[in-house]
């Protein structure tokens, strides 16, 4: 997708702080706050932006134990490997999860109240899934770094 490096400024500004008003952003850029709504409306709309999000704490609202589980599935078919997408964007407890390569299918992040509770949610959706062949989990020790902001291309080009 094409974007140009006021384009590529903003992204980088608005991936660290989304909250900054389009008069600060504008100031920071060089723009308007007309010309700064209308840069980020463009953006919004041809997906460069694809959600404005907070990150909330797991461990702040009672979701201490965050682990990290790789799946695999008994077949890659993808009536299957749909059918386990739509699971995984139904599942509340799921936070993140991505279908990749490798030594797993899946990779998914979740949380969890206790491990008790992880415990129910694994004997519900995975040992209730039969199209699940294994999976794996990694509990968290330490969360190092959070974020989802993206190296843009075009920040120091002239």
């Amino acid at each position: 997708m094409q974007y140009d490096r006021i384009d590529a400024r903003i992204l980088d500004i608005v991936q660290r702080n989304n909250r900054l008003t389009s008069d600060v952003i504008g100031e920071m850029t060089g723009l308007s706050a007309t010309a700064c709504q209308r840069r980020l409306k463009r953006l919004r709309s041809r997906g460069i932006i694809e959600a404005d999000v907070s990150l909330v704490s797991a461990k702040a609202v009672g979701r201490p134990i965050q682990m990290l589980v790789l799946v695999n599935l008994e077949r890659e078919r993808s009536d299957i490997i749909d059918k386990f997408k739509k699971a995984i964007k139904s599942s509340a407890e799921v936070v993140n999860g991505f279908y990749v390569t490798g030594d797993a299918d899946f990779l998914l992040y979740i949380t969890a109240r206790s491990m008790e509770d992880y415990e129910q949610f694994t004997r519900q959706f995975f040992y209730g899934n039969l199209d699940i062949k294994g999976f794996k989990t990694m509990v968290i020790m330490d969360r190092v770094k959070t974020g989802f902001a993206v190296p843009i291309k075009g920040l120091s080009e002239d």
